[in-house]
């Protein structure tokens, strides 16, 4: 039905008052008087005053009278008319001139929420910002110089450095440690994380490991530096916090001892452990037999429990009430632990309370003093989700093999057990994984592998030029002597340095030379990878060499260099799985 018999204005829908102008393609408003109307329409100017009630509707909507007519016109008498061009009445009660439409209830709840959450959004990235600077300011570092990396790679494999001093700092740490410590590295974990974060490898290493500790250059207070002595047949503890020793000083002794590069470390003392339990609720640990422990006062029925806080630095203090309550045995338990408060911190349980994350974010942060190239809360986010890739399954905690020192009668240190603790070293130094995981990316492809597929020369019959691209100096003297006296490569000579610097060793020859090249990688030990399908040079007689060229991984000459593809076996326990201690 037409608005024009509707009556009274207020019995109006006002979406009917909205009609379209195909004149303009716009909407306009088709204004009710607010006096009920004859059913007859008023004449439009130039037309008859009898045209039919739709007469002009398709091509231009009626618009209100110039003013209101003092009196109502009567059934038969039109509306007033206005001058051309002049601007429309608004009926009584409304604003003059276009007003726009009234919008529905739904689309004020919409653009109310809308922008609601755009303030809200704001608000949350202005407070994250401000949080992340005070966490900030809550993380300690120290600048531990060239013993490790300026920054942090999401790109590569990474080995960061655990450390538990004994230091005593806090109430009710008066129990633990020595009284007079400055803070020895008591407990030390090198953490190695896989470059394609399928697998990662906890390597504890005994605080009563004996070892020599290299000279360490500190940072001190004013700015300057200042190198502390090496020490020869130390214990390991003694690599911090000795004669001012930093834990730059422990990174270079664990790269001195077992050969693997430290690119980050993480320190924390006693409270670490009380602050970060209670942050996410307790851990669950779990014991063979009930313990009484009059040294540490844990107390703990036997099967599992949970622990936090004080009770959480006691368990992984305690040592007498395991095993044969030494240092090894102690180092098992802090091992499960570990693997425990890792599982907790992933769990759902944690990651969905946004009150744990902020506990847990301030225990951390508080807890932790860092080298530089982490010092920022970015930073170590980004180490910490680099972490959580890897599969708690695929997480292993090792020991450093180790023999009971032969120097002493009454048993208290140990030394590096020389026959199979390399072995590991080298896995972990070539991203070889512990557990059972898919090395997609650490296989040989089919056509590197073939390279030494094929016949071999005789020695006799290889001629190579050696260079030294990164090796310790002296090497490619060394490998030339051992060649011509010990392999009988006698067509062979020392070029001196290479142009490049390499971190792994490469043989480069000619197509008709694979032969000479395939007993040359027999020799040396060389995988396929180390085979670089190319071109010869010329020797001193002007006759086609191999070019031998000798990296950093060159380990001296007659020490194989093929790179492991799989761990060796060891005594060991992975992050997914609870072993009561025992």
């Amino acid at each position: 039905m037409d608005a024009q018999g509707r009556g009274r204005a207020d019995n109006i829908d006002p979406a009917d008052q909205w009609v379209l102008n195909p004149n303009t393609g716009e909407y306009e408003l088709r204004l009710t008087p607010s006096a009920p109307q004859s059913g007859v329409p008023r004449p439009r100017r130039g037309s008859p005053s009898n045209a039919g009630p739709g007469a002009g509707a398709g091509t231009r909507a009626r618009r209100a009278p110039e003013r209101e007519s003092p009196a109502k016109p009567g059934p038969d008498v039109p509306g007033p008319r206005r001058r051309r061009g002049a601007p429309a009445e608004p009926p009584p009660g409304r604003r003059k001139g276009r007003t726009q439409p009234k919008k529905s209830k739904a689309k004020k709840i919409l653009l109310w929420t809308g922008g609601s959450m755009a303030f809200v959004l704001v608000a949350v990235s202005a407070a994250g910002y401000l949080y992340l600077k005070h966490l900030e300011g809550n993380v300690s570092t120290t600048d531990v110089g060239s013993a490790g990396k300026k920054g942090f790679s999401k790109d590569e494999a990474f080995n960061i450095l655990i450390i538990g001093t004994d230091k005593r700092t806090g109430a009710g740490n008066e129990g633990y440690g020595d009284a007079g410590s400055v803070g020895h590295a008591d407990t030390n974990i090198l953490l190695h994380v896989s470059k394609d974060r399928t697998n990662a490898t906890a390597l504890s290493i005994p605080r009563d490991l004996i070892v020599d500790v290299p000279d360490c250059p500190t940072k001190q207070p004013d700015g300057t530096t200042k190198v502390v002595p090496g020490t020869q047949n130390v214990r390991f503890n003694t690599s911090l916090g000795q004669d001012g020793r930093d834990p730059g000083c422990t990174m270079r002794t664990v790269k001195a001892v077992t050969g693997i590069p430290v690119d980050h470390f993480m320190m924390a003392d006693f409270n670490a452990v009380k602050t970060l339990t209670s942050a996410v609720d307790g851990v669950e640990v779990c014991v063979a037999h009930a313990v009484n422990d009059k040294e540490s006062h844990l107390k703990l029925p036997a099967g599992k429990s949970k622990v936090e806080g004080e009770q959480a630095l006691a368990f992984v203090r305690t040592r007498h009430s395991f095993g044969n309550q030494g240092d090894l045995d102690r180092i098992k338990v802090q091992q499960q632990f570990l693997g425990s408060l890792m599982r907790k911190m992933s769990s759902s349980d944690t990651l969905t309370n946004p009150a744990k994350l902020i506990s847990l974010a301030e225990a951390a942060t508080k807890a932790l003093t860092v080298d530089t190239g982490i010092g920022k809360v970015s930073t170590l986010k980004d180490v910490a989700l680099e972490l959580k890739k890897v599969p708690t399954k695929n997480i292993t905690f090792t020991t450093v093999p180790v023999l009971d020192n032969p120097a002493e009668k009454v048993k208290a240190t140990v030394i590096v057990n020389q026959s199979q603790a390399p072995a590991v070293f080298d896995a972990i130094k070539n991203d070889v994984s512990f557990t059972a995981v898919k090395q997609k990316e650490k296989k040989e492809k089919a056509e590197v592998a073939a390279r030494l597929k094929g016949t071999r020369s005789a020695a006799a019959d290889i001629r190579v030029d050696i260079y030294n691209g990164g090796a310790p100096a002296g090497s490619a003297q060394e490998t030339l002597n051992w060649l011509q006296n010990t392999e009988g490569v006698l067509k062979s000579s020392q070029l001196g340095n290479a142009d490049a610097t390499l971190s792994k060793t490469t043989l480069e020859y000619s197509p008709d030379q694979a032969d000479q090249a395939r007993k040359l990688a027999d020799l040396m030990g060389l995988s396929a990878s180390a085979l670089k399908p190319g071109k010869s040079e010329k020797n001193s007689q002007g006759l086609p060499a191999i070019v031998l060229t000798l990296g950093k991984d060159f380990k001296g000459a007659g020490v194989s260099l093929t790179t492991p593809t799989k761990a060796p076996e060891v005594d060991k326990s992975t992050a997914d799985k609870t072993v009561c201690a025992s």
